[in-house]
């Protein structure tokens, strides 16, 4: 094996490869990355076994065509070190030795055989599903903030794909839920095609988005029983699913919350930002009582000290006191596209109903603490 290849491109492709591979291997294999090149293409592979991770790149110089594998973090970070945009030079000298030059440096990597690397299948048994980037990637951003890390609901700690129908259309939604808090995003499908319901694990959800944020591309989807691929342009990541049933969520969305606040978005989370400054254990909440023209945030730290700010807002109801985790609201309220933010309240304990008037397709539903 032996070609030449720019390193920004090179480097664009390790950058997502080696954040697939987990960094605590006990198969030394996985820690290597697959370079094939063949038909003057050059194919980049990596995997831990649950997600894998396609790349082909056509813009090289081919002098030798071959594969082999080596050090997924040792590659990336000699590119990484390399001058911008120089040429790079891979030869391959025997199996257990690549070298690799550039400008005035010289390295030899070690290689593994790659016949050790594993090999995978590409059987899909639905039709392509094509969806626009930019709103598949809003769907995923929206409702990847309640994600659970809770191991033992190991079914929370992704975001359900399925299919809902509205007013005859359907609509690919995507939920989370922590138990605590949900957040739920939905678009158009355009396609005939309906596709299984599955669940979309955590870390293949933030591999997709870093992925969908440096692409215009539409993606493309396809699914089996038990893993789903995601193709845009010559890339693909392909997923094992998560096995498990996600809860009926729509049991918990509040129907009938009455009591409606009305808030400039970006003015409340400076707010809770500074009130919250004053303690150091973020599980403590804040308070925040809602008046008809202002609503008065407080936060009383037992370790620390206390703070309290007020903020003019619109609120349609009696006085109400009620208690949130910050953090749970601050990452809900980071992704309202509206000027405003919308609260439906029913009670202090009851679950609290969060709108965008500038996305009817998302909402989010969060507990009230007991403080």
């Amino acid at each position: 094996m032996h070609f030449q290849i720019k390193r920004d491109i090179l480097l664009k492709s390790l950058n997502f490869a080696h954040n697939i591979i987990e960094k605590k291997n006990t198969l030394p294999i996985l820690s290597n990355v697959l370079l094939e090149v063949k038909n003057n293409k050059l194919s980049i592979v990596a995997t831990d076994l649950d997600l894998i991770f396609f790349d082909q790149i056509s813009d090289l110089k081919v002098t030798k065509e071959g594969s082999t594998t080596t050090s997924a973090t040792v590659l990336h970070d000699l590119l990484r070190k390399l001058t911008s945009n120089h040429d790079v030079i891979f030869n391959l000298k025997d199996e257990n030795k690549l070298n690799i030059s550039a400008e005035n440096s010289k390295f030899n990597l070690l290689c593994l055989p790659v016949d050790n690397f594993p090999n995978f299948s590409d059987n899909f048994d639905e039709g392509e599903i094509l969806l626009e980037s930019k709103a598949f990637l809003s769907l995923l951003k929206k409702s990847r903030v309640s994600m659970s890390n809770d191991e033992t609901r190991h079914y929370l700690n992704g975001i359900y794909i399925h299919v809902n129908e509205i007013n005859g259309k359907n609509f690919l939604t995507g939920v989370a839920t922590d138990s605590h808090r949900l957040s739920s995003s939905s678009m158009i499908l355009k396609n005939s095609v309906v596709p299984k319901s599955f669940i979309l694990p955590k870390k293949t959800v933030f591999q997709l988005c870093s992925l969908l944020e440096n692409s215009l591309e539409n993606i493309s989807v396809l699914t089996s029983d038990t893993k789903v691929q995601f193709k845009i342009g010559n890339t693909k990541i392909t997923s094992k699913i998560i096995d498990g049933k996600f809860p009926d969520y729509k049991k918990v969305v509040p129907k009938n919350n009455s009591r409606i606040l009305s808030v400039n978005a970006k003015d409340l989370i400076n707010s809770v930002e500074r009130v919250t400054t004053v303690s150091l254990d973020k599980k403590e909440g804040v308070k925040i009582i809602l008046d008809k023209n202002n609503i008065q945030l407080f936060v009383n730290s037992s370790t620390s000290g206390e703070g309290k700010e007020n903020l003019s807002a619109e609120y349609n109801s009696e006085q109400l006191t009620v208690s949130f985790n910050s953090r749970y609201l601050l990452d809900i309220a980071s992704e309202i596209e509206d000027e405003n933010i919308i609260i439906k309240f029913n009670d202090a304990t009851s679950p609290v109903l969060i709108q965008d008037n500038s996305d009817k397709n998302s909402f989010f539903v969060i507990m009230p603490m007991k403080i």
